[in-house]
C-alpha cells in the first residue's frame, strides 16, 4: 500500500505535522526522507526494511556510496539521508542525541542551578529514547506542596509527547537533602505520572558542590 493510500493519522508526514518529530518511529521518520517506494513498496516498508538490516547507529556511520546501494535508495535520496546526517552530527550538543542514562548526565544538564540564589524548579522531558527533547523552569522561588502542582509539570510533557520527566531543584543554603516538602511533591507527581503513563524517573536536588538523589537513594 502506498503511503498516500494510508489513513491521514498513519502517515508519517501528517504525523510529523500534527505531533512533532519526537513522536515519529525511526523508520517513520526515515521514510520521510526517503519521500516515495519502489517496484510496489511504500517509503514505509523500504525504511522498515532497511532499518532491520542496519541499525540507526550503523546507518549514521555509512558513507554516501554506501547510502545509494541500499535498495531502494539510490543516489538522490542517499544525498538527502547523508546531509540530514551531517546536519545531526555538527548540531550535537550533547543533549538532544545523548541519553541521559545517569546521574553525570543530569548533572551536566542542570549545573546553572547550582549557582541560583532563588530556588528553581526545572524539569527535563525525555522522549522513549532517554533523549532530551526539552528543558524548563516549572517555578522560580521557594518549592513547596501548595504551588507545584502536578499540572504544571505535566502538561508540557503532554505537548512535547514527552515519555520521561526528570525534575531538579536547588537548595540555595547548600544542604542538598529533601525537606518533607520535597518529598510530598515526588510522591504526588509519581501518582500522576502513573495515571497519565509519563515516567518520572529521578527528582535530582543541587547544591553549590553536592547533589542528592530520590533515585540513587531507592525512593523512585
Amino acid at each position: 500500500m502506498r503511503v498516500k493510500d494510508l489513513p491521514l493519522f498513519k502517515r508519517p508526514r501528517e504525523k510529523l505535522f500534527e505531533k512533532g518529530p519526537q513522536a515519529l518511529k525511526d523508520y517513520e521518520l526515515l521514510a520521510i526522507l526517503l519521500r516515495t517506494g519502489y517496484e510496489g513498496k511504500s517509503a514505509l516498508e523500504v525504511a522498515q526494511r532497511i532499518l532491520s538490516q542496519h541499525s540507526l547507529e550503523k546507518l549514521f556511520s555509512l558513507s554516501i556510496d554506501q547510502l545509494k546501494k541500499l535498495k531502494g535508495v539510490g543516489l538522490s535520496r542517499a544525498a538527502i539521508i547523508s546531509a540530514g546526517f551531517e546536519l545531526s552530527k555538527r548540531t550535537w550538543d550533547g543533549n538532544s542525541l545523548h541519553a541521559i542514562t545517569s546521574i553525570t548526565d543530569i548533572l551536566r544538564l542542570i549545573q546553572e542551578l547550582r549557582t541560583k540564589h532563588r530556588e528553581h524548579l526545572v524539569a527535563l522531558y525525555l522522549n522513549a529514547r532517554n533523549h532530551l527533547i526539552e528543558k524548563q523552569i516549572i517555578s522560580i522561588g521557594s518549592v513547596t506542596e501548595g504551588i507545584v502542582h502536578p499540572r504544571e509539570v505535566f502538561s508540557p510533557a503532554l505537548k512535547l509527547n514527552a515519555v520521561h520527566i526528570i525534575l531538579s531543584h536547588n537548595h540555595p543554603s547548600g544542604d542538598p537533602s529533601p525537606s518533607l516538602d520535597d518529598i510530598a511533591i515526588t510522591k504526588r507527581l509519581i501518582k500522576a505520572g502513573k495515571l497519565l503513563g509519563i515516567e518520572l524517573l529521578d527528582h535530582v536536588i543541587v547544591s553549590k558542590e553536592n547533589h542528592y538523589s530520590f533515585r540513587e537513594d531507592g525512593l523512585i
